[in-house]
């Protein structure tokens, strides 16, 4: 059984940083891709990143671009999301999710249950 555990959400103010992490359990970070989400209120949920273990090639939302960065330990199978610069429109429930094929444009099947970020103005 595939379990992921996301952490490291809270309150910011604008500006400032949060580092996310998904502890996975149950697979082997080697063959799967991870991916990072979120959805504020009212929004649908949006992929913000994505790190395949194939090449360890990325991927970043345009609204996250040269702010966020995402990486991986995988011996630890946790992948991390951090965060700088953060916005008010960043506040949102972040979920991790993980595809067993190491790439990043397939469907995600296991998720989270997500973390709270919330940056104030």
């Amino acid at each position: 059984e595939v379990q992921l555990v996301e952490s490291g959400g809270g309150l910011v103010q604008a500006g400032g940083s949060l580092r996310l992490s998904c502890a996975a359990s149950g697979f082997t970070f080697d063959d799967y891709a991870i991916g990072w989400f979120r959805q504020a209120p009212g929004k649908e949920r949006e992929g913000v990143s994505c790190i395949s273990s194939s090449d360890g090639s990325t991927y970043y939302a345009d609204s996250v671009k040269g702010r966020f960065t995402i990486s991986s330990d995988n011996a630890k199978n946790t992948v991390y999301l951090q965060m700088n610069s953060l916005k008010p429109e960043d506040t949102a429930v972040y979920y991790c999710a993980a595809a067993d094929i190491p790439v990043c444009s397939v469907p995600f099947g296991s998720w989270g249950q997500g973390t709270q970020v919330t940056v104030s103005s």
